[in-house]
C-alpha cells in the first residue's frame, strides 16, 4: 500500500516513532510543504490508501474526500479532527482514526506568551544583543485578572497556573456554569465583563460556527489600553481584521498570537509588521512528548488497519 505523511514541516516524523513494523507492508511518501489548493491536494493524494494527517494542517471535506478513489484510512493526530468530514468518511468506507495527545504543551506555551509580553523578552533579547540595555519596564502578574475564555481541560490548567502567579481569575464561555468555575477557582463573568475586567484573556474554546469571530472589533474595542489577548486554540475565533486595527491603534497593549485563519502565515500578513504582537508558528502542539504520541499513534492505527483489526476511531465515526 501507498501511505502518504502530511505536513512534516520539520522533517521529524520518521524519527519520532518506530516505523519498521510498516515498510515491509506499506511504501511510505513523506511531505513536508504544505498544500492550500484542494486540487493541487487531491491530484497529488489520489494514489495513496493511507493517509496521516497532523491535526488540522490539511482539511478533509466531502468534497476532497470524494476527490481521492483510492483512500481506505485516513489517521489524524488527536482524537478529534473538525476538519474532516467524519460522515462523508463513512459513506465512502474509508476508516478515520486517531492518537494520544496530551493539553499540557499548549497551555505551557500560552504561559510563554504571555510573560514574552508582559515582561518584554524578545525585545530585550533582541536589545541585548544590539547593545542596548533595559530599555522597557514590564508587568507583574501577581494580583492582576486573567481573564479565561473556555474553561475545559485547557482552560482549567491556564486557571491553576494563573493562580500559582497569586492571579485574580475570571472565565466565560456559553455553556459555562458556575460549578465548574468554582471547581477551579475562577469567578464566572458575562462576556463585557471578560473584556473589561482582564488584564490579560485567553482563549481556548473549540473553534465552531458559533465560536468563530466570539472576539471581534466591538469586544477588543472594550478591553483595557493595558491588557493583552492570548490565542492558542484556532485563530478565526478573532477577527484577524478587528485585532490588526485594535493593535495599530494601540487600544490594547499587545498580544500573542499561536494560531492564524491561514497557515502557514503568509509573508505580507499585517501581522508580521506589527511591533505590539508575539508571533509563534502555531507551536501549541509541537513538543517533543506530544510528536511521540502522535507518530506512535499513527504506527498503531496503521499497524492495526493492515492486520484487519483497526481500532482508535476518531471522536464521531
Amino acid at each position: 500500500m501507498k501511505l502518504a505523511i502530511l505536513d512534516d514541516y520539520q522533517g521529524v516524523a520518521l524519527n519520532s516513532a518506530d516505523w519498521s513494523q510498516i515498510t515491509s507492508k506499506a511504501d511510505i511518501t513523506v511531505f513536508r510543504d504544505h498544500l492550500h489548493d484542494e486540487d493541487l491536494i487531491s491530484e497529488r493524494l489520489k494514489n495513496f490508501e493511507i493517509i496521516c494527517a497532523m491535526r488540522e494542517r490539511t482539511p478533509f471535506p466531502r468534497s476532497l474526500l470524494l476527490k481521492l478513489p483510492n483512500l481506505k484510512l485516513l489517521v489524524s493526530s488527536g482524537m478529534r479532527n473538525l476538519g474532516i468530514d467524519v460522515d462523508a468518511a463513512k459513506e465512502k468506507g474509508i476508516i478515520v482514526c486517531g492518537t494520544k495527545s496530551g493539553g499540557r504543551p499548549t497551555a505551557e506555551l500560552a504561559w510563554g506568551l504571555i510573560l514574552g509580553l508582559a515582561r518584554n523578552i524578545p525585545k530585550e533579547d533582541a536589545n541585548v544583543k544590539n547593545g542596548r540595555w533595559q530599555s522597557s519596564v514590564g508587568m507583574g502578574l501577581e494580583g492582576k485578572t486573567l481573564g479565561i475564555a473556555g474553561l475545559g481541560n485547557l482552560g482549567k490548567r491556564m486557571a491553576e497556573i494563573g493562580t500559582a502567579f497569586k492571579m485574580n481569575i475570571i472565565a466565560r464561555s456559553q455553556n459555562l456554569t458556575e460549578e465548574r468555575c468554582i471547581e477551579v477557582g475562577a469567578k464566572l463573568v458575562t462576556k463585557n465583563q471578560l473584556m473589561q475586567q482582564s488584564d490579560i484573556i485567553t482563549i481556548h474554546l473549540i473553534l465552531s460556527d458559533r465560536s468563530r469571530g466570539t472576539f471581534g472589533e466591538r469586544e477588543l474595542n472594550r478591553m483595557k489600553s493595558s491588557a493583552y489577548i492570548i490565542n492558542t486554540s484556532r485563530g478565526p475565533i478573532i477577527d484577524e481584521e478587528a485585532l490588526i486595527n485594535v493593535l495599530e491603534k494601540k487600544i490594547i497593549a499587545g498580544a500573542g498570537i499561536d494560531v492564524f485563519s491561514i497557515e502557514p502565515l503568509p509573508e505580507k500578513n499585517p501581522f508580521i509588521s506589527l511591533k505590539n504582537i508575539l508571533l509563534t508558528p502555531h507551536l501549541g502542539y509541537v513538543e517533543k512528548e506530544n510528536y511521540f504520541f502522535y507518530f506512535k499513534g499513527y504506527v498503531d492505527a496503521v499497524t492495526a488497519f493492515l492486520e484487519g483489526t483497526p481500532k482508535n476511531f476518531i471522536s464521531g465515526y
